[in-house]
């Protein structure tokens, strides 16, 4: 691979990160380039290293360097009260905020029909079989307030109606607080415990 042809496919794969345009992608690779030489060595060895010792949780789908992340494994959470999410970033933002005991569940994404991602793409059939175990009594969607993450919300709260467990499991949306349009990545503890708070009903 030629230098130049080098160049391109770093400033190519840092640009398919989301928040990453191009320009940002040059200005990170050009900002390796300029560090000393280990530098490049050690984020490629770390990033391996992110790859093969990292998976994701058997229950929840949360990143995770066991079967189980610490999280599902921890007794003294509120097992009646599961929390959806996007990602692995948003669980770790809600943690932070110390407004919520509960379990988690993440989707790995949104619904987004533009980018081809359906409903079979995410974790929502293993959300549903989760909420085969009777213990479960409510479902907060905490999807970020975009309009993909609003689409996604109201999928579930739609399919979640139509279960076996309607009736019996109470579904809720995060509530005021959070932005239209924000991501839960860039809210601080005080916003993400009044959205917890204040979250609504949904069925």
């Amino acid at each position: 691979m030629t230098q130049g042809n080098a160049l391109e496919a770093v400033v190519r794969l840092l640009g398919e990160m989301p928040g990453i345009g191009g320009k940002t992608a040059q200005r990170l690779a050009y900002y390796v380039l300029a560090r000393e030489h280990d530098y490049a060595f050690q984020l490629a060895a770390a990033l391996r290293e992110l790859k093969e010792s990292l998976q994701w949780c058997r229950t929840c789908y949360n990143i995770s360097a066991t079967e189980q992340c610490d999280i599902c494994g921890r007794p003294d959470r509120e097992e009646q009260v599961v929390c959806v999410v996007e990602d692995a970033a948003n669980l770790a933002n809600i943690e932070r905020s110390g407004g919520f005991r509960g379990y988690y569940h993440v989707l790995q994404g949104v619904l987004s029909p533009v980018n081809g991602i359906g409903p079979e793409d995410l974790r929502i059939g293993e959300l549903f079989k989760r909420l085969e175990d009777e213990t479960v009594q409510e479902v907060i969607l905490a999807t970020n307030p975009t309009v993909e993450g609003e689409a996604t919300a109201m999928y579930l709260a739609d399919m979640l109606a139509n279960l076996p467990s309607a009736g019996k499991v109470k579904v809720t949306r995060i509530g005021v607080g959070i932005p239209i349009g924000a991501s839960l990545d860039y809210c601080d503890e005080v916003t993400m415990a009044k959205a917890f708070e204040n979250r609504r009903s949904l069925i």
